[in-house]
C-alpha cells in the first residue's frame, strides 16, 4: 500500500508520522515544492522508525510527482494555512490554484488513486478536485467532518468530566466556523444522550466551542493545528488501505442525498477499499435540516468563487 502526501508542513508531516507509526502501509511519499523540505522531514520521520517500531518507508521528494506513481491513496494538505482573523474562504484565491495542479499531476501517475483533500476551504476544494479531474465521485473525498467530529468529542468529554472513549458524537455540514453542524442530539456516552449528563446551556456551549474549535487554536497557535488534522487523516486513510467500512462524516459530492446536489457537504459516509463506499443517510430533525440547508447555501457561495 503507498500512500502519498503532498505538502510537508505541519498537517503533512503529521499525516506522514501517524500513518507510518500505524505500520498499515509499505511506502508513505511525502512532496512539496520547497527544495530539500520533503527529503528533510522524511529523513526526521525515518530516524524514529526504531524507537517507534515501524516499518514504514518513508520518501520525501522535491516537486517530482513521477515518484509517487501508483499511489492507492493520496493526500493533498498544500496551501497557505490560515492565519489568525483569516477565514477559511479567505483562503480560496491561493489555494484553488495550487490544489488543481497538484490533483491533475497527481491523477497523471496514480490515474486509480483515491484523493483525500484537506487544504482549505476544505468542501470547495474537493468540489474543485470533482470539477477538474475525472476521477468517480466516491474517490474523492473532503476531510473536515472526522476532525470536526474528534473536536466535539473532545468538547463533550470535558464537559462530561469523563474520557473520551466514552463519547460518540458527529459533525456533519460544511468545515467553516459557521456552517459545521455538531449533532448533539445524537450524541451518547456509551449509549447514553449526553442530555442526560449536561444542561441545554452546557450542551450549547459545547456546540459553540466545536464551531470555532479551528478558530480558538489558529488564535493560540498563530497559524492552524497539526496533530488533530494529522490523526483525522490517518484515521481516514487506515479505513481505505485496511477496508475496514468504519464511518466517518466526510465531505463527499452530494446527488440527492439530504436533499442537496451537485455540492461537497459533510455526511457521513462508509470508507472502504474503494474509497466512499457508501452515504448514510441520518433522520434530521427540522432544526437540523434548516442547519443543512444554510450550511450548504453557505459552501455554495464560496463554490461560485471558482473559476471553473
Amino acid at each position: 500500500m503507498k500512500i502519498t502526501v503532498v505538502g510537508a508542513g505541519a498537517v503533512g508531516a503529521s499525516c506522514a508520522e501517524y500513518i507510518a507509526i500505524k505500520d498499515f502501509a509499505s511506502e508513505v511519499v511525502l512532496l512539496d515544492i520547497k527544495e530539500g523540505y520533503a527529503e528533510g522531514k522524511a529523513m526526521d520521520l525515518m530516524q524514529t522508525a526504531s524507537l517507534n517500531g515501524f516499518g514504514t518507508k518513508i520518501t520525501g521528494i522535491t516537486n517530482d510527482y513521477s515518484k509517487t506513481a501508483d499511489s492507492d491513496v493520496c493526500v493533498i494538505t498544500s496551501g497557505i494555512p490560515r492565519k489568525p482573523g483569516m477565514t477559511r474562504e479567505e483562503l480560496i484565491g491561493i489555494n484553488a490554484g495550487i490544489v488543481k495542479t497538484v490533483s491533475s499531476s497527481l491523477i497523471q501517475y496514480s490515474p486509480n488513486t483515491i484523493i483525500i483533500v484537506v487544504s482549505n476551504p476544505m468542501d470547495t476544494m474537493a468540489y474543485l478536485v470533482h470539477k477538474s479531474t475525472n476521477l468517480p465521485k466516491h474517490k474523492i473525498i473532503g476531510m473536515g467532518g472526522a476532525l470536526d467530529s474528534a473536536r466535539f468529542k473532545y468538547r463533550l468529554a470535558e464537559a462530561i468530566g469523563g474520557p473520551i472513549s466514552d463519547v460518540d458524537g458527529m459533525v456533519i455540514g460544511g468545515h467553516s466556523d459557521t456552517g459545521m453542524i455538531p449533532l448533539t442530539r445524537l450524541a451518547t456516552r456509551n449509549g447514553v444522550p449526553v442530555s442526560e449528563f449536561l444542561s441545554e446551556e452546557r450542551l450549547n456551549q459545547v456546540l459553540e466551542d466545536t464551531k470555532v474549535g479551528g478558530a480558538t487554536l489558529t488564535k493560540l497557535l498563530g497559524t492552524s493545528a497539526w496533530y488533530a488534522p494529522g490523526a483525522a487523516v490517518s484515521a481516514m486513510v487506515q479505513a481505505i488501505a485496511c477496508d475496514t467500512k468504519k464511518v466517518f462524516p466526510c465531505s463527499a459530492m452530494l446527488e440527492g442525498e439530504y436533499g442537496f446536489n451537485d455540492i461537497c457537504l459533510g455526511v457521513p459516509v462508509v470508507l472502504g477499499k474503494n474509497g466512499i463506499e457508501d452515504i448514510i443517510n441520518i433522520k434530521l430533525n427540522d432544526a437540523e435540516i434548516a442547519n443543512m440547508k444554510e450550511s450548504a447555501d453557505g459552501v455554495q457561495n464560496v463554490n461560485e468563487l471558482l473559476e471553473l
